[in-house]
């Protein structure tokens, strides 16, 4: 039985932490022997209820935020757990975890995946990003592989000359359509049972790399419709603090919850990789209008699913209020999205392509 282990900083809710969820539901069904190392969530994150399912060891010292006497301890527990569960192959996820694997001698080969970039953070600017590229590319070549989980993540680490083509393998998340609450009752959970007008979702981090604050920009033009901003993070009290009246600000919520509720869903995130929530909200039949950074140009088939942009500009909001009045298209585009999805995003896929590369790898 060959093993796997799996080393992330933190699984907070989100994609990537429903991408490792997945991944491992299914290499044991195939046979694989699998542990997840991983830290804890800090500062306003809420740890991914994933957890409870995954075969776990915790890192103490490993965490989001940068802390050189505890990334250097987290360094040393990894290596505890490199030796004694002994894995056939290690595959590392964010950018934490990937360096200080990759920093260590290991017998068996690494695999390290980005689910997004860190190349274009608000937080990461000047020469805390160039930093950033510096070192991605002085571990590149300790990867026997580099996985994204979008093909245009791979080409803008290329650019920056962060490991060779040869090495990407691009593997989109796996996603299953959600059991959606009853939608009287999750108008009512949030508070909109009355509302008759159109209703906007944003879900993800409130955090600057999310741009959360644009949200309210849009509401303020587009008082047609009511927007709800679903989520938690560094930024939620700042955004409270001016709200239009058409906007709800409802702090982490299920998914499940918020996509039977909406007719729309946006994204202004100015950094992606390939946004689960989006690929879930197509699934449940919702169009979304996003900003095109990372692979969303690949979950979204621009004019046929959704609409994508370069920016939040004036474009972007006027095909906000277009779609705000056209019942008939946001239904043509929900439509499409939920066939699209469905066949692009499906876990059997993620399972499959897992499968070839690490065979492959393995030499199996």
């Amino acid at each position: 039985m060959p093993k796997v282990l799996i080393v992330i900083a933190r699984l907070n809710v989100g994609g990537t932490s429903q991408y490792i969820g997945e991944l491992v539901q299914g290499l044991q069904k195939n046979g694989y022997e699998v542990l997840v190392a991983t830290g804890l969530v800090q500062g306003a994150e809420v740890e991914d209820s994933v957890v409870k399912t995954l075969p776990l060891h915790r890192i103490s010292s490993l965490g989001r935020k940068i802390s050189l006497a505890k990334d250097f301890r987290a360094r040393t527990e990894i290596k505890q757990v490199i030796s004694s569960f002994n894995p056939d192959l290690i595959y590392s996820h964010t950018f934490k975890a990937g360096f200080l694997v990759r920093t260590l001698r290991n017998s068996a080969p690494v695999i390290h995946a980005f689910h997004g970039h860190l190349l274009t953070e608000p937080e990461l600017v000047g020469w805390k990003s160039r930093i950033v590229v510096l070192l991605e590319r002085l571990v590149a070549p300790r990867s026997r592989a580099l996985v994204t989980v979008g093909k245009r993540v791979a080409k803008e680490l290329l650019e920056e000359r962060v490991g060779k083509p040869d090495q990407y393998r691009s593997i989109a998340p796996g996603v299953r359509a959600l059991t959606l609450e009853k939608r009287s009752e999750a108008r009512r959970s949030l508070g909109v049972q009355d509302e008759t007008r159109p209703i906007v979702v944003w879900m993800a981090r409130v955090t600057a790399v999310k741009a959360p604050q644009r949200v309210a920009e849009i509401a303020r033009q587009v008082p047609e419709a009511r927007f709800i901003l679903a989520g938690g993070g560094d930024l939620i009290e700042e955004i409270k603090r001016d709200v239009p009246p058409n906007l709800s600000i409802v702090g982490w919520q299920p998914a499940v919850r918020m996509w039977a509720v909406a007719d729309l869903a946006i994204s202004t995130s100015e950094n992606e990789g390939m946004p689960v929530a989006l690929i879930e909200a197509q699934l449940a039949g919702i169009p979304v209008v996003a900003v095109d950074v990372g692979s969303v140009g690949e979950v979204i088939d621009n004019g046929n699913t959704g609409y994508t942009f370069d920016r939040c500009d004036e474009s972007f909001i006027t095909k906000v209020r277009e779609l705000v009045h056209s019942t008939e298209e946001r239904e043509r585009l929900g439509a499409n999205a939920k066939v699209r999805a469905s066949r692009e995003f499906s876990p059997e896929l993620l399972i499959a392509s897992h499968l070839a590369l690490f065979e492959e790898i393995l030499g199996r």
